[in-house]
């Protein structure tokens, strides 16, 4: 179904929020992996804010959707985005990575509620999608397992082992996301290790590529909407992967496309300065909305 102005301004205010909440995690935690934090949060907004089939008062409730956050470093965004649904207390992002918090720098899915998988040593959370998926279809299952890489732990053949399986397997319950931010923790990934021509490394292991703008709400949205209707094509039996090209750093101008702000820590008059950069983002983004939305 066709995002509207409406649910397209919804989700600008409520990525706004979680983009603040991400930026005040590494302002108490005294430093964090904001760079690809902010990278990925449009995706995760528009998945937990209109895709997913979740219960937050039954975390593990068995037909919920599953979520992989491959890129498990990102968990300075994806904390505050299970705190502001309820799964766990905001107060505890206070904590985020401090000595003696469940909020640890990679979260915890035995320590974190909404957590799926523990990951962060990357590499593996498509393997662990992967079986998700399976399982799925083995237990008679109609939910959809969702999975977001980095692009520079496409590095790790470990990853194009999970991607020949969900082919051979034809996972079509399996949507998978590459956060193309096009930058590492020591340099740019084509410099390290080039990944071009990437969408079609994807499309020889059996995959449909989706090449979007992942910080635009609204191509994240026609992207799922046709990775869902994918899921229900009989003629169809290739897995659905969406490489999204966005900007490490994304909201905050002095610290975006910059790989040395994978990892940073703001002093007051940086956070400051960063809180004044989300606030210009956000006007632009919502006259964005306001101009092409329908």
């Amino acid at each position: 179904m066709p995002l509207t102005k409406k649910e397209w301004l919804a989700l600008e205010k409520k990525a706004d929020e979680l983009r603040n909440l991400t930026l005040d995690t590494t302002f108490w935690a005294g430093s964090g992996h904001i760079g690809g934090g902010l990278s990925v949060l449009d995706i995760l907004t528009v998945l937990y804010h209109k895709y997913m089939h979740i219960k937050v008062d039954e975390p593990k409730w068995e037909d919920r959707d599953r979520f992989i956050l491959s890129k498990g470093h990102a968990g300075i965004a994806y904390a505050p985005v299970l705190c502001d649904l309820g799964f766990n207390d905001k107060e505890q992002l206070k904590t985020f990575n401090l000595s003696g918090s469940k909020m640890g720098m990679h979260l915890d899915s035995n320590k974190v509620v909404g957590v799926d998988a523990s990951t962060g040593s990357l590499g593996h959370g498509m393997s662990i999608a992967v079986g998700t998926a399976l399982a799925a279809r083995v237990l008679g299952k109609d939910y959809i397992t969702y999975v977001v890489l980095g692009d520079g732990e496409c590095d790790e053949g470990s990853n194009w082992e999970a991607a020949m399986s969900a082919s051979h397997y034809k996972l079509k319950n399996m949507i998978s996301f590459v956060d193309r931010n096009k930058c590492m923790i020591d340099g740019r990934t084509e410099d390290v290790m080039k990944l071009e021509p990437f969408a079609d490394k994807w499309r020889a292991f059996g995959f449909i590529v989706k090449e979007i703008d992942g910080n635009n709400i609204a191509e994240l949205c026609d992207a799922i909407d046709f990775a869902l209707a994918n899921v229900n094509d009989p003629e169809s039996d290739k897995p659905v992967m969406i490489i999204c090209d966005t900007l490490k750093g994304c909201g905050i101008d002095f610290i975006e496309d910059n790989y040395l702000w994978h990892y940073g820590a703001f002093d007051d008059e940086k956070y400051a300065k960063a809180k004044e950069a989300l606030k210009n983002s956000y006007a632009k983004r919502v006259a964005r909305a306001e101009k092409e939305g329908k």
